[in-house]
């Protein structure tokens, strides 16, 4: 009976290594491990092995798991009934309910819940050889699983996960949390890393300057204008353009236009034509990601926007990007351009060119920017015509007046967030 007992509780110890050894390697962190396993880790690397075929291991420990549950539920069953009968069916049954749900099921897996993955590498060598042994066991059952399934109708979609890598990164994003005191930096954080991750997803269109506030220089001015407007301009690099603003010819350099004049000892009498440099066209739906890439290739740092017709659309630039993922970024050369005014009552005085990303990243409005990316375009595209000063509106729990428009244009808004 001794024995008896001591084998039991050998098995009710396995039983609580397998649970454990299921909820801690299941819920290990995979981006910790693989940084464990870049600095060299050893045990990192067998837990990342573990994990490329999760489906085997599962398998291995829940037949091991189960397997020691059984023999030990028999056991105790086999030794009740020697002493108490047909009753003890019964006192064995409790007993072992109540031993493995407490000390195999729930204790251990708290634990390693808490400690997931440090229980992780401590045990991931033990359970790799298990996993080896058991795996021709482990294949039959899952191809059992599998037709079983299949006779009813369903089938393992063995592709892409039904979350993408993406999502689940947002949703840990989303997660993330900090300190009472640091709130706003943890804000800040998390929409820089969302951000990141948008980039994939948005297109130039979205972020561009657009053309109507893009400082352009005609080519046929004489060479003083020119230089003046150059040194006027906050910009380093300006289009010019030939017969037409639409025709566009090339960018210069406010850099080059400086070293031309030294060299002509400071006489603004300079060849124009011979400083320009070729313009860069990029189609309105390129991704930001792309069009990062592109930049760092090329070496170049700003590129001019058309749509699908070839008409200049805007301009884009290295900062441009940059900002969608750091947030504005401000030089002593800057002019501070106030595109959003807060007012005492609680509303806000918008441009109509303010960009709805913007907005969403400030007050977390969820503003649909498919169809449209400034707020003007986008009370343009719900109310399906051209309002009139004075006219409001009410869509997305938001209310739009407008404050005033130039001819077909809404340049100013107010907005008024839902009360709390």
């Amino acid at each position: 009976m001794l024995t008896i007992i001591i084998i039991i509780l050998i098995l009710i110890i396995l039983s609580a290594f397998f649970s454990g050894a299921e909820t801690s390697l299941t819920g290990a962190s995979r981006p910790f491990m693989h940084q464990l396993e870049t600095n060299g880790n050893k045990n990192a690397k067998v837990v990342n092995k573990l994990l490329e075929r999760k489906g085997r291991l599962i398998g291995a420990i829940l037949i091991s798991n189960n397997l020691v549950n059984i023999l030990a539920s028999a056991l105790a069953t086999s030794m009740l009934i020697g002493i108490f009968g047909e009753t003890g069916i019964a006192y064995a049954t409790i007993i072992m309910t109540a031993l493995i749900v407490l000390f195999a099921e729930i204790l251990p897996k708290t634990y390693a819940l808490q400690n997931s993955d440090e229980c992780a590498l401590k045990i991931a060598s033990v359970v790799r050889p298990l996993v080896i042994i058991l795996s021709p066991i482990t294949f039959a059952t899952q191809w059992l699983v599998t037709i079983t399934l299949r006779f009813f109708g369903v089938k393992l979609n063995r592709g892409d996960d039904f979350i993408s890598r993406t999502d689940e990164l947002r949703g840990a994003i989303e997660l993330h949390q900090g300190e009472e005191t640091n709130k706003n930096i943890v804000a800040h954080e998390k929409a820089m890393l969302k951000s990141v991750l948008d980039l994939s997803e948005v297109e130039v269109g979205e972020i561009m300057v657009h053309r109507k506030t893009v400082t352009m220089l005609n080519a046929d001015d004489p060479a003083h204008e020119i230089v003046d407007q150059v040194l006027a301009s906050q910009y380093t690099r300006l289009p010019l353009w030939r017969d037409q603003p639409e025709n566009i010819i090339g960018i210069i350099h406010a850099k080059e236009v400086l070293r031309e004049i030294y060299k002509n000892n400071g006489s603004l009498d300079i060849d124009i034509d011979a400083l320009i440099s070729n313009a860069w066209f990029v189609p309105e739906t390129t991704r930001l990601l792309e069009q990062l890439q592109a930049f760092r290739d090329r070496h170049e740092h700003f590129a001019l926007v058309v749509d699908e017709y070839g008409s200049l659309e805007g301009v884009v630039t290295l900062e441009d990007i940059l900002e969608e993922i750091v947030g504005d970024i401000s030089d002593e050369h800057d002019t501070d351009i106030k595109g959003l005014q807060p007012q005492p009552d609680g509303t806000y005085i918008v441009d109509g060119t303010y960009t709805i990303r913007d907005l969403n990243r400030q007050f977390s409005w969820g503003l649909p920017d498919e169809e449209a990316s400034t707020i003007a375009g986008l009370i343009l595209n719900e109310v399906r015509r051209i309002p009139e000063q004075g006219q409001a509106f009410k869509f997305y729990g938001l209310r739009f007046d407008i404050e005033k428009r130039h001819r077909q244009q809404i340049t100013t808004i107010r907005i008024t967030p839902p009360k709390k």
